[in-house]
């Protein structure tokens, strides 16, 4: 149960706590001011770990990002083109249904036949998908596929309701709502004590994670994170939602929402309160959905005080463990002006790679290209296996650094 896992033990909480700290800090040069270009001129990279985090991709980063020809030369057409062409890779993937303290139920899916075939100390990759996406998705199984080769054990947090994931209490989730991502995390963690937790996490998914990271900072077990394609700013994300042919994402999510929304709505029926259910039952944009059903629920008085206060632009400061964000400029769902560059700057456990082009959730680019693995793939594997590859020399003088550094 989840609330068991709360209890994982401080002295293994501590080990862990202690490589990621290792991980921020060791590979710190405070006398290099400067360096050397490690990456190609179509790239934006940008951040206060760069120094540490830029290194080690400099292989992949150091080429040209070129869209597929045909595809990448339209945000909205890379866009449909990858929801609807990208290979869906078969994964058996075994599910286990998780109940939270407040009754509800998440679905984690991990992949099928790890527990025989990875020793108990494999580091874990916990993949967030986007907006009522789930383990079902092109990109969230390559993904899998490719941590799988590496000998990461994999599981997929499919929100309540996605991912065909049950639904037992009237209330799904939201931009801001970490409960269900702390349980997850802490159950993980329960279950195999010895192993390295790390998250990825796309658009919606994105925004959740940053969120979390950013309310947990000091007491944070994930050892390392991954951001792409993140909103990050909801308002300025909905003011662009309903211009031209955005307007087509909107309706195509409403939509999900509704046949979500729809599966469980006699859990609904007699709500009462300041819910809007026909509204939320029949909402033709997402916003409507939000303000019939969303915002309600978490208690925000307006959407637009939930989307303010959901955005995850301003948790990017509170951030205390390597985190890599990965965007595209071209971005039509997570605008380019909402991305918080002076906060990742400013944060040395940050580093941002802006990509010339790739939609959202597209990235059509690199040698999967057209159907196979999206470009960010290697890029992100690079960076955890960086992480994963830190281990902890000396704790006494470690926990003195950490203590000494406010971020």
């Amino acid at each position: 149960m989840a609330r068991l896992a709360f209890a994982s033990s401080p002295p293994l909480a501590s080990a862990r706590t202690l490589r990621r700290h290792f991980s921020i800090f060791a590979t710190v040069n405070p006398k290099t001011s400067e360096m050397p270009r490690l990456h190609h001129a179509s790239l934006e990279v940008i951040g206060g770990g760069t120094d540490r985090f830029l290194p080690p991709l400099k292989d992949s980063l150091s080429k040209p990002y070129d869209a597929f020809p045909l595809i990448g030369f339209n945000r909205h057409v890379e866009t449909i083109y990858a929801a609807f062409y990208r290979s869906v890779p078969s994964v058996r993937l075994r599910r286990e249904c998780l109940r939270t303290k407040d009754n509800g139920s998440v679905a984690l899916d991990w992949v099928a036949g790890d527990d025989s075939s990875l020793p108990p100390e494999s580091p874990i990759l916990i993949l967030l998908p986007g907006l009522t996406g789930g383990s079902q998705d092109s990109y969230v199984r390559h993904m899998l596929l490719r941590a799988r080769s590496m000998k990461w054990r994999c599981v997929v947090f499919n929100s309540r309701g996605c991912g065909d994931s049950p639904v037992t209490t009237p209330q799904f989730y939201s931009a801001s709502f970490l409960g269900d991502i702390s349980e997850v995390i802490a159950h993980v963690g329960a279950r195999f004590p010895r192993a390295n937790l790390y998250a990825a996490g796309w658009s919606l998914g994105g925004n959740i994670l940053v969120n979390y990271l950013g309310q947990e900072s000091h007491n944070c077990t994930l050892s390392a994170a991954v951001s792409l394609c993140n909103p990050f700013d909801l308002v300025i994300a909905d003011e662009d939602f309903h211009k031209g042919f955005n307007n087509v994402y909107d309706k195509a999510l409403s939509r999900s929402l509704r046949r979500i929304f729809s599966k469980h709505s006699l859990l609904f029926e007699d709500i009462g309160g300041g819910f809007n259910i026909p509204m939320a039952a029949n909402a033709h944009t997402v916003r409507d959905f939000d303000e019939g059903l969303t915002r309600v629920s978490f208690g925000f008085k307006t959407v637009d005080e939930y989307y303010s206060k959901s955005s995850s632009s301003k948790a990017i400061k509170h951030v205390r463990i390597p985190l890599l964000c990965i965007q595209a400029a071209n971005d039509p769902i997570a605008p380019d002006r909402g991305i918080p560059r002076e906060d990742i700057k400013a944060n040395p456990n940050c580093m941002l790679i802006v990509t010339p082009r790739g939609g959202h959730l597209g990235w059509v680019a690199g040698e999967g290209a057209p159907n196979g693995a999206p470009w960010t793939d290697p890029v992100v594997m690079e960076f955890l296996q960086h992480v994963e590859s830190c281990e902890t020399i000396n704790g006494e003088r470690l926990l003195e650094d950490v203590h000494q550094i406010q971020v």
